[in-house]
């Protein structure tokens, strides 16, 4: 249940994230709605991985790593943005960081006999 609030959180902060794009600086008020209550949405979900015993650190670095990359890929594809080689070497290596915690993290469970989360 902890990686399912997770997984939530994270979509609901790619979508506040992407609203913002849109609110001309908190001035339109639809997006500006959008990107508030999807923002502090996510936080409150997050919240409840946490209490099902999401361990902070690891859900975290997935939360802000998922969603950096998210964003990311959604303003390439859909919005227009461009990468330059370097933003695209910064991707990969959150890639790589978010592999390694994960990696980390169960090689920690097993030794511990744990699945890193209780719910």
């Amino acid at each position: 249940m902890a990686y399912f609030y997770l997984l939530l959180a994270i979509a609901l902060e790619v979508i506040a994230a992407i609203a913002t794009r849109f609110t001309e600086g908190f001035t339109v008020p639809l997006p500006t709605a959008i990107t508030v209550l999807f923002a502090v949405s996510s936080y409150f979900i997050f919240s409840l991985s946490l209490k099902h015993g999401m361990n902070i650190g690891l859900g975290y670095a997935i939360w802000s790593g998922v969603g950096v990359l998210s964003v990311a890929l959604i303003g390439v594809t859909l919005l227009g943005d461009r990468l330059s080689l370097l933003q695209i070497a910064g991707i990969i290596i959150i890639i790589a960081g978010l592999m390694i915690v994960q990696l980390a993290g169960k090689q920690q469970n097993a030794a511990e006999g744990t699945d890193g989360s209780t719910g």
